[in-house]
């Protein structure tokens, strides 16, 4: 299928290769042990009770669900009723260097993708501060990312992420509609039972800072950086 294409939203950074592989190994190392407190579970979607067909956890003092009764975010996992464990300080590292906002993170959603796992096309917006953005990192299996405009069935392009590459959903990009059309498997090495896990980091209320952090202007060395 042939997407059709139009002049690419501000704020939308893709930066190729971000995590070198051992920083990818040592990410996961750290997933684990949140994973380990935090199961992966499935989440459902509100009013039908659909199942989405990818399992989510998260971490950081609040976590990202979906159940009958909607989307939400809450300080407990709603399986195990336990807090989320606390995000490795790996994950505040990254969003320091690529986030460019002055206030910390306040949840990672954790994804697991199985072979066929997708996301249709959806915006984030269950945060009450959309001047912070959103920062995803891909670890695992390739995966073909859509982004599109402020609207469903605005013309959209589609791109593929890798394991250790990070996307920035800002600015005029920040309420963009995405989703993930299909995953490869067999691409990584990364996860010995195959599959992607992609990372998002969210400020769920209004930051202290409540605005860019001024030192953003300057990027980590090892970054690779471009504008979408």
């Amino acid at each position: 299928m042939k997407l059709k294409t139009t002049r690419p939203l501000g704020g939308l950074r893709l930066h190729h290769g971000y995590l070198h592989p051992e920083a990818q190994a040592q990410l996961l190392v750290a997933l684990r042990s949140v994973l380990a407190q935090a199961p992966l579970y499935t989440p459902r979607m509100p009013k039908s009770g659909r199942p989405f067909t990818v399992r989510m956890s998260n971490c950081g003092p609040l976590g990202w669900v979906s159940d009958r009764n909607g989307y939400r975010y809450q300080p407990l996992h709603p399986e195990t009723a336990r807090p989320w464990p606390p995000m490795p300080p790996m994950l505040l590292t990254i969003w320091s260097e690529l986030a460019g906002y002055a206030d910390p993170p306040e949840a990672c959603l954790i994804n697991f993708y199985a072979a066929d796992a997708k996301m249709g096309l959806h915006q984030d917006r269950d945060e009450a501060d959309f001047a912070a953005p959103v920062v995803s990192v891909s670890l695992g299996d390739t995966c073909l990312f859509r982004v599109g405009g402020h609207k469903r069935d605005a013309p959209a392009r589609a791109f593929r992420l890798s394991s250790g590459d990070a996307v920035v959903l800002g600015g005029e990009a920040r309420l963009a509609f995405h989703g993930v059309d299909r995953i490869y498997p067999g691409t990584s090495r990364l996860l010995p039972e195959g599959g992607r896990i992609n990372l998002t980091l969210r400020r769920v209320t209004r930051g202290a800072g409540a605005g860019l952090d001024r030192r953003s202007g300057a990027e980590a060395p090892h970054v690779k950086q471009r504008q979408i």
